[in-house]
């Protein structure tokens, strides 16, 4: 007996050694050093072409949205721009074709790249939807417990297994061959030391979803009818179906959960006190808890989550929610989704969903829209003390750790890819299509774009916070606003079509070469080499030396180390007045200097580590 109780305290004390429990009020220390790397699995890698989709695998009825006639897959390296034979036969704009459009990315060609991202020097993973949709997106789930069934190997075998469970009975819950699939990604994905998050709406579902199902088929009977903002139910004594419902933002195919216990304001891009309908609640919770401890074991689970539409739920929700999670898995991750107060000027404050009760961290676009500001050349052009001040002002709205666990944002699959954004002159997020704005380049950027880009990586892997990979920046890819931001990656192995550059705008067809580009790879390589191997950069603390005009330099330091950051966007070279004579190495040319100054070109950057 007495053997037994020292070999499993000697275990507890291995693991809290390897795995240190968090406090519940701070982040896990994990995540400030990790490099974050989004993927949106149905345009990454396509793995396993025996799974790609039929044409009853993206029809989502009772909306009427049916694959068009003669519908297929569309060849990975295609013109993006160019419609293929069914879709020119529908007659439809490109944006309504891109909806039905599907390329084959699965689970398979997740765990096919997991050694090119581990290579690359990747840390962390941050997977969009996942969960069984009929749709591109998948934020309106047909199951939230399940993986997206052509997301595995066997889609028809998965959705026979599915058909036999108890849908609201965890219980009968079974893994599906997508399932299991999904949990070897997570264990090759550890193996690795890579973190891995899933991204759940909690705000709504689809109208394939086994609980709307029900409603739709028994109405006012439906033991599920409480758990949606339902306006009214069919009367069966009437011609008419005065079955009316709340849909996310007016969507007809994104019905509400019900939200209940409201006590203040309710306003879309502001917090409000109030939670969800406790049925639909408690599956939450059980498909929580299905994925950060798979039968039981958190080892086997994911590290956290990321929660779309944050503010659309109450805050008591999410209060609720952390200590659910946190009582699964104390070292799991959340990380919330706040945009817009009012859009397209006003970000929310992220100050009231990152004070410990709530989330860990937010997507930060919120310090990423003033750098595009200083970094681009736009119509909204800032200064160095203007960054400065926004910067601090944003850090100072959350407290230390929550700052440098921060997910620093800098594109995804919601806004323009970064050269995109970077080529374009525009307000950030404002008219970023070319069908908001004609004018609105999409094509290959100037080379100056692409410096100014590499300056701006320079800031996103020296400034606090971890930084985050939308998956194909580092591969050189370029795009407008969704659906552009969603082309199938261009991986170095596949030649691409040429792609139309002067897409929706009169005259003759111009066309751009696109596919890989190694340049900008081995940027980012070099970024995250640099990050990965100077701590400092990752827990540091922050001061600014130079703020004059577009001259920009600062500091990341501690008791032991000091890196100093220097940008040179002003349009003539410039010195810049080192803190002390020194020897210094750049870690970007690996050169040393023994200067108490530095002369950089235009549109030029160093890093310099103190030495010894």
């Amino acid at each position: 007996m007495k053997r037994t109780l020292f070999l499993l305290l000697t275990l507890l004390c291995i693991q809290s050694l390897v795995f240190p429990q968090t406090d519940f009020n701070k982040p896990p220390e994990w995540s400030k050093n990790v490099i974050w790397y989004q993927i949106f699995v149905e345009r990454f890698y396509n793995g396993d072409k025996s799974n790609d989709p039929k044409p009853e695998n993206i029809n989502i009825a009772p909306v009427n949205m049916f694959a068009p006639k003669g519908w297929s897959v569309t060849p990975w390296t295609r013109n993006w721009f160019e419609l293929e034979d069914w879709a020119k036969a529908t007659g439809k704009p490109f944006n309504y074709i891109a909806m039905y459009r599907r390329y084959g990315g699965d689970l398979q060609g997740v765990l096919d790249k997991l050694d090119y991202l581990k290579n690359l020097g990747i840390t962390a993973l941050f997977l969009n939807p996942i969960n069984d949709a009929n749709s591109l997106h998948k934020y309106d789930a047909r199951n939230y417990h399940h993986v997206d069934v052509n997301f595995g190997p066997d889609p028809a075998g998965d959705n026979k297994i599915i058909a036999s469970e108890k849908p609201n009975d965890p219980s009968t819950w079974k893994w599906t061959s997508a399932d299991k699939l999904f949990l070897k990604l997570i264990k090759e994905a550890h193996k690795r030391n890579m973190k891995i998050i899933l991204d759940y709406s909690w705000n709504h579902t689809g109208t394939t979803f086994w609980a709307w199902q029900d409603i739709l088929k028994n109405q006012s009977l439906s033991p599920y009818k409480d758990w949606y903002d339902i306006k009214s139910f069919d009367n069966p004594a009437t011609p008419q179906n005065e079955f009316a419902y709340k849909g996310w933002m007016n969507v007809e195919t994104l019905p509400e959960l019900k939200k209940v216990d409201i006590t203040t304001e309710r306003k879309s891009g502001h917090p409000y006190e109030g939670n969800i309908n406790e049925g639909a609640k408690q599956h939450i919770f059980a498909v929580t808890k299905r994925w950060l401890a798979p039968d039981g074991d958190t080892s086997k689970g994911i590290d956290g989550y990321r929660l779309d539409v944050a503010d659309q739920i109450g805050l008591g929700f999410w209060r609720d929610y952390r200590k659910y999670v946190r009582s699964i898995q104390p070292n799991a991750y959340l990380v919330g989704e706040i945009w817009w107060e009012e859009w397209p000027d006003q970000l929310m404050n992220p100050a009231p969903y990152t004070q410990g009760d709530i989330f860990d961290a937010v997507m930060f676009y919120q310090v990423y829209r003033p750098a595009r500001y200083f970094f681009a050349k736009t119509l909204y052009d800032i200064d160095a003390k203007q960054l400065k001040d926004s910067l601090e002002f944003q850090w100072s709205r959350v407290p230390k750790a929550n700052r440098y666990a921060m997910m620093n944002t800098s594109s995804t699959h919601d806004v323009p890819r970064l050269l995109t954004c970077f080529y374009n002159s525009n307000k950030y997020k404002f008219k970023s299509t070319p069908n908001d704005d004609p004018a609105y380049k999409t094509g290959k950027p100037d080379e100056e774009t692409y410096r100014r880009v590499r300056l701006y990586l320079v800031h996103l892997f020296t400034t606090i916070g971890a930084p985050q990979i939308w998956n194909g920046e580092e591969l050189g890819m370029w795009g407008a606003d969704d659906p552009h931001s969603r082309k199938p990656l261009w991986w170095k192995e596949f030649k691409f079509e040429p792609e139309t550059r002067n897409n929706y705008q009169p005259g003759p067809k111009e066309y751009d070469k696109v596919g890989f580009n190694k340049i900008q790879y081995e940027w980012y390589k070099k970024l995250i080499s640099i990050r990965k191997s100077n701590p400092v950069l990752a827990s540091g603390d922050i001061a600014f030396l130079t703020t004059e005009g577009k001259k920009l330099s600062y500091k990341r330091f501690d008791d032991k180390n000091e890196i100093i950051v220097l940008f040179n966007l002003e349009p003539n070279e410039q010195t810049f007045t080192l803190p002390e004579k020194a020897v210094y190495k750049n870690l970007l040319t690996n050169k040393n200097i023994s200067a108490k100054s530095i002369t950089l070109q235009s549109l030029t950057s160093a890093v310099l580590k103190k030495l010894k």
